[in-house]
């Protein structure tokens, strides 16, 4: 792949690829491809449909639109980001990082300051992309967000997933999506009195890890929720150890956003023999960036 074309999409003629892609990225479920007209009616009333193009083939989509959050003081403008997909044979090139850095420039043109959108806690490519790479914070969970997915890759768990705060005009923001590359955090950037696990998962013969039947409360400033390091491919092998860690780590982060929690950045460290994933929670304050 040479560099990827990153544009604006509002023709019908792209948008129909826009729909091919959704077809590819979740097989599986016609019922929940975005269609053509929902996408170009969105377009011409302040939404966003942008596409990263190899050449003119179609290799990632991301679709958000315009939207009010309830505040104290009424009823706020945003951004809701609804869906971005990666085409299978162009994922861990950066091409979501540049869809995202399109979308931010582009909102903050239309004159807004709040992104919002929804993904599966348990993936750690998602994680690592969203807050780490991109600054997003977090202290929504929703459980069943969307029911009863029938696409292959959410059917049979629940829809559970957190809703992410993108503050596009913040310091933070924009120094993740500067061209200087943030450094990767490890858990070495932390004091270990500083930044605490709230439990330890379990190893099994199979090579996977569970759950264990209790976490620590929350008392520290920093805290440690560890996930799974694929969790697609344990959705996979074993389903019922899947199921366990999405039912585990609900209560794990609800709980924590219920004691003043936010999810600030995530860790993938690979020193050890297996890759392992960790969220950072930072009690009460959404700007904080550790060892930035």
């Amino acid at each position: 792949m040479t560099n990827p074309i990153i544009r604006i999409i509002e023709t019908p003629e792209d948008i129909l690829l826009v729909e091919q892609l959704q077809r590819t990225v979740w097989p599986g479920s016609e019922t929940d491809v975005v269609p053509l007209h929902m996408l170009i009616t969105a377009v011409h009333n302040g939404g966003l449909v942008i596409g990263a193009f190899d050449g003119n083939n179609l290799i990632g989509a991301l679709f958000g639109f315009p939207g009010l959050e309830t505040t104290p003081d009424g009823p706020r403008p945003k951004h809701c980001s609804h869906m971005m997909g990666i085409h299978p044979n162009y994922r861990d090139k950066g091409l979501g990082f540049l869809l995202k850095r399109a979308q931010w420039q582009m909102v903050r043109h239309q004159g807004l300051d709040h992104i919002t959108w929804t993904y599966d806690p348990l993936l750690s490519r998602n994680a690592y992309l969203n807050i780490a790479k991109l600054g997003a914070v977090c202290n929504t969970y929703r459980r069943s967000e969307y029911g009863d997915m029938r696409d292959e890759l959410n059917l049979g768990l629940p829809s559970d997933r957190f809703q992410l705060d993108w503050w596009v005009n913040t310091t933070r923001v924009e120094r993740r999506l500067s061209k200087r590359a943030r450094t990767t955090l490890k858990l070495n950037n932390f004091a270990s009195a500083e930044l605490q696990p709230l439990y330890a998962p379990l190893p099994l013969t199979s090579g996977w890890v569970r759950p264990p039947e209790h976490f620590s409360p929350f008392s520290q400033r920093l805290a440690l929720a560890e996930i799974p390091a694929d969790f697609m491919s344990l959705k996979q092998t074993d389903f019922p150890l899947a199921h366990a860690w999405r039912i585990f780590t609900r209560q794990v982060f609800e709980s924590a956003f219920n004691s003043g929690y936010l999810i600030t950045d995530f860790i993938f460290d690979t020193s050890g023999e297996q890759p392992r994933s960790f969220y950072v929670l930072t009690h009460g304050e959404s700007t904080l960036d550790p060892k930035e």
